[in-house]
């Protein structure tokens, strides 16, 4: 996947201005607060359908404007093998949004999310190992939406069952009421639990090698799943079955998939509240670089790879191992950066690089 165009009108402080990256590590350069990171919300806008650093209605649009948009056109590998252009643009107004992929109109923002996929490092990432479950359920979950063509349909399938029965529950409904939406929960919650737990095994082999080469301090030693009940022990209808008055009480189903999370166990023993913010960060990375080499490997075609402000985040060490991993990779990179990282030097150089001042960007010489 490698982006030829990236279009900005009304988003944060640029009114229009156009990006035309290529192939290879992209450096994006420039003084703090010039908007060098508004290029990677952009892809990440187009790719979550939100900025990684909030909503849309959240300051992405620019002041006293009505709607942001963003226009992108791509290459990617087509079904025969052949490079195939994509092209896709999204209006949104924080409130309201319209979309068009490939010259049509679509009706749902997944259908557009679903066609770039980005993968991004940002000051935030470390919530991924440090923060709450449900950053790492978003993980696993954002994985499998773009290599299983059926995790969507279960999860929302769920997502559906599990509102209903909450309210059934808020309601004191019958016992029969409850049964139906367990069975409909335990039967779309199973199979979602099962891929999660594959895509987990197989993101395991592609992450303890590269945790050890980016960071071999860290100990990477194994990835842990917990479904959300005792799947050893009890089928998910059972649990249900088994926590229904606790339930009752809560106002709440409190097992199942919902409740999913998953850790980075490590040699020394550590848990995740042990680790050093540095720590969460390089482990962050780790499993996220992991995510775009499962995508590459299962899909046949690399995600864009975005690293914001890599040069804060990261010393100078790991920075140049990073470079190297992805430098060894036909991955699109995008990299933001107040001035060229040390690390890009020797062996490892951008193949643009791009400076950006007063709402505009140029190709720096």
């Amino acid at each position: 996947m490698q982006v030829n165009r990236l279009v900005l009108s009304q988003m944060r402080r640029f009114v229009d201005v156009t990006l035309e990256p290529r192939a290879g590590m992209n450096l994006i350069v420039g003084d703090n607060g010039a908007g060098k990171t508004t290029f990677l919300e952009a892809l990440h806008l187009m790719a979550y359908g939100r900025s990684f650093r909030g909503r849309v209605r959240d300051g992405l649009v620019r002041h006293g404007e009505e709607a942001l948009q963003v226009f992108v056109e791509w290459q990617e590998p087509g079904s025969d093998g052949a490079p195939r252009s994509r092209r896709a643009g999204l209006r949104h107004s924080g409130q309201a949004w319209q979309g068009r992929l490939d010259g049509e109109d679509i009706d749902q923002l997944g259908t557009l999310c679903a066609a770039l996929a980005v993968v991004t490092f940002e000051p935030g990432s470390h919530a991924l190992v440090s923060g709450s479950a449900d950053w790492r359920r978003r993980f696993v979950d954002w994985g499998l939406f773009h290599v299983e063509h059926d995790f969507l349909g279960l999860w929302r399938r769920y997502a559906r069952a599990l509102k209903q029965r909450n309210a059934l529950l808020k309601a004191n409904a019958s016992a029969a009421a409850l049964d139906a939406w367990d069975v409909e929960l335990a039967q779309a919650g199973e199979p979602l639990t099962s891929h999660r737990q594959h895509y987990l095994d197989r993101l395991q082999a592609r992450l303890l090698p590269l945790a050890g080469q980016l960071s071999p301090s860290l100990g990477v030693q194994s990835l842990e799943f917990s479904p959300g009940w005792r799947r050893q022990e009890v089928s998910l209808a059972d649990a249900l079955l088994l926590s229904r008055e606790r339930d009752r009480v809560a106002g709440y189903t409190s097992v199942g998939p919902h409740r999913a999370d998953w850790s980075v166990r490590f040699a020394s023993g550590m848990g995740r509240e042990a680790l050093s913010r540095g720590q969460a960060k390089l482990t962050a990375l780790a499993a996220l670089l992991a995510q775009a080499q499962d995508h590459a490997q299962e899909k046949g075609d690399w995600p864009l790879v975005a690293l914001d402000d890599l040069a804060s985040e990261l010393d100078r060490h790991h920075q140049r191992r990073v470079m190297d991993w992805l430098a060894a990779t036909p991955a699109q990179v995008f990299v933001t950066a107040t001035e060229v990282p040390a690390a890009l030097a020797g062996n490892v150089q951008p193949a643009a690089v791009f400076h950006v001042e007063h709402g505009q960007v140029d190709p720096a010489v």
